[in-house]
């Protein structure tokens, strides 16, 4: 016999209510949340104490605060009752048309309104009772892409960020600088000493968090002068219209970045690496007929956006 009680043993609903009362942080909330009344979820988190050991809840004032092990328990709880849910909305026939399940993506504003976009737009007429989550990323999220991965579906980044997933490979793109239409220092080129001297929109900025782009231009032996750092793709050339800043930016963007700014494309003086933009899902996922379909959707949408047809 060991001391720890038997899987058999639990509740799958202790899942829901710990869920709830770690998001929550109030047996109150948490019931109204969850539609049950305030005693029910009490009894739930009486029962939840005796499991852990620990009251989960702990008062301070007037107000409630997670115990150190109910913080190191948020992430594992929502990850394992996402794994739950699919566990039983899985279905021996799916048919894509009648399904209602959800797909949840994470990924860069830029991933989004180039694939994800035309992903939306085969799956609504192919499946309209299938809805996409697309969940913005962040250096955080892609240091810890192999557990994030168990309950998303998946994450569309270029390759050089993750490794041991599988993926599939949707189109490749090139990069581009942007500077504003006012901007007469710039011709229709850029020189290395403007990329010296002129000040920067930079998209990230950390050791795990760049663009392939950026880090070519480091290693040409120009350190920019970096005057802003913008967590966006699409927000980078309303940094730039009417200053004399440079950035750069997807090849794909461009039409975007000039329709929504002041801005113009100008060539770089060196030939930049094209990225090769993926799907990475984990491999929990592999035999899930769902997914496959998913997969399939994102695959044709890299076709189309390779062809310049998802402008």
């Amino acid at each position: 016999m060991t001391d720890s009680p038997l899987m058999s043993r639990l509740d799958l609903n202790l899942l829901i209510a710990l869920d709830a009362l770690l998001t929550e942080r109030s047996v109150t909330r948490a019931a109204e949340r969850l539609r049950l009344s305030q005693p029910a979820l009490s009894a739930s988190l009486a029962r939840l104490r005796v499991h852990f050991g620990d009251p989960i809840l702990a008062r301070r004032g007037n107000t409630y605060e997670l115990t150190p092990l109910a913080l190191r328990l948020a992430d594992h709880t929502t990850i394992a009752l996402e794994a739950a849910r699919r566990v039983f909305e899985s279905q021996a026939e799916w048919d894509p048309a009648e399904s209602v399940r959800e797909f949840s993506i994470y990924g860069s504003d830029y991933g989004f309104t180039t694939v994800g976009r035309v992903v939306s737009e085969l799956a609504a007429a192919r499946a309209p009772g299938v809805h996409i989550r697309f969940m913005l990323h962040n250096p955080t999220v892609v240091e810890d892409a192999a557990n994030r991965l168990r309950s998303a579906d998946g994450m569309v980044i270029p390759h050089g960020f993750l490794t041991e997933l599988p993926f599939l490979d949707l189109w490749k793109d090139d990069w581009v600088a942007i500077v504003a239409e006012s901007n007469e220092e710039v011709g229709d080129s850029l020189s290395r000493e403007e990329l010296s001297r002129l000040p920067w929109v930079m998209n990230y900025q950390s050791r795990s968090a760049f663009t392939s782009a950026e880090r070519q231009v480091q290693q040409l032996g120009i350190e920019p002068d970096v005057e802003v750092v913008v967590e966006s793709f699409l927000a980078i050339p309303h940094f730039i219209t009417g200053t004399r800043r440079v950035g750069i930016i997807h090849a794909a963007l461009a039409p975007l970045a000039m329709r929504a700014a002041a801005v113009r494309v100008v060539s770089l003086p060196f030939e930049p690496t094209p990225v090769t933009n993926a799907l990475w899902w984990h491999p929990v996922h592999n035999q899930d007929p769902e997914h496959a379909w998913m997969r399939s959707l994102f695959q044709e949408a890299g076709r189309i956006v390779a062809a310049g047809e998802g402008g």
